[in-house]
């Protein structure tokens, strides 16, 4: 299948995904928490999947069987692989832009080190790139990559591109129990997006089954630590957990409030104290939504937060 959805995205509204690579998966990387499954194909070489014109017939004749409610907000690229391996890349976001509905792509930045690559993400409206790990070590643990590939050579590019990109960049971060989940790899990671400087930055966790069965999402207070420390260097910071909801203001329901503020990062015990009276609430609900284990709280520097409990929804 080509185009499916669109599925509801907090980062782009409405999406209709479009899978540019075809099956079985063909990926410069082999992540262990690839929820597409193990890499059958590992290749930094660009080739032809479907012909542009091929993608333009899916992807209009989907469209137009989705109701107005429905309509994409993003025509977006999140393939059974490496978008940017799709050597027409480039030409079928031309193809696309005439149904004008902006182009997302979410890559994993390995391939930027080609001009062509770099050329054809900037027809994009929307880039998300992938930075996992902040030195070469982890970056082998978590991402597996080609032989061919250099963790130096890679961040390079992925700046050099992000330099010149007009577009909306943002980047993501997948955390991993025991791999990457280190206050050094935190630190290093945060280092490598202040140069990017992306609009948003996304930390997220495994929520879907992964190509290697002992990979488990961090503990809380390791997610408390990292959007902390991306926080302390002034990175627009948003947690991906599985949950949706927004982190504008007050509704008075302050029930949702504090699931979809807490969804998307830590409330600090100040700002949930300052929440309750906005929403004219008592405390006794912050107990019973830990009660219930849909919030907990963590300490940082001295100072209570509270996040979105997940590990038992997982």
């Amino acid at each position: 299948m080509i185009s499916f959805g669109p599925v509801k995205s907090r980062r782009l509204g409405k999406s209709l995904g479009i899978n540019n690579i075809i099956s079985p998966k063909v990926c410069s990387y082999g992540c262990v928490y690839c929820q597409a499954g193990e890499t059958a194909k590992k290749s930094i070489n660009r080739e032809t999947f479907f012909k542009p014109e091929n993608i333009l017939n899916k992807v209009e004749q989907h469209i137009q069987k989705l109701d107005k409610d429905n309509y994409p907000d993003y025509l977006t690229f999140v393939s059974n692989g490496e978008p940017t391996l799709d050597e027409n890349l480039g030409k079928t976001i031309v193809l696309l832009k005439k149904l004008d509905i902006p182009v997302a792509v979410i890559t994993n930045s390995s391939l930027l080190h080609d001009k062509k690559v770099r050329d054809d993400l900037n027809l994009a409206d929307w880039v998300s790139v992938k930075i996992d790990a902040g030195d070469t070590e982890t970056w082998h643990k978590i991402n597996r990559p080609s032989p061919d590939l250099n963790f130096e050579i890679t961040i390079d590019n992925l700046i050099l591109f992000a330099s010149g990109f007009t577009g909306i960049l943002c980047t993501e971060t997948m955390l991993v129990n025991g791999i990457n989940d280190s206050v050094n790899n935190f630190t290093a990671v945060a280092g490598i997006i202040k140069k990017i400087n992306p609009l948003i930055s996304y930390l997220s966790i495994p929520i879907r089954p992964p190509a290697l069965s002992s990979v488990k999402p961090p503990e809380t207070e390791k997610l408390n630590i990292a959007w902390q420390i991306f926080n302390d260097s002034q990175i627009k910071t948003e947690l991906l957990t599985g949950f949706e909801g927004t982190d504008n203001g007050f509704t008075g329901n302050i029930y949702d409030d504090i699931l979809n503020i807490t969804s998307v990062h830590p409330l600090r015990e100040d700002s949930m104290m300052e929440l309750l009276q906005n929403d004219k609430a008592d405390f006794q609900v912050v107990k019973s939504l830990i009660q219930q284990r849909l919030i907990r709280t963590a300490i940082y520097n001295g100072k209570k937060f509270y996040l979105r409990e997940y590990h038992h929804q997982i």
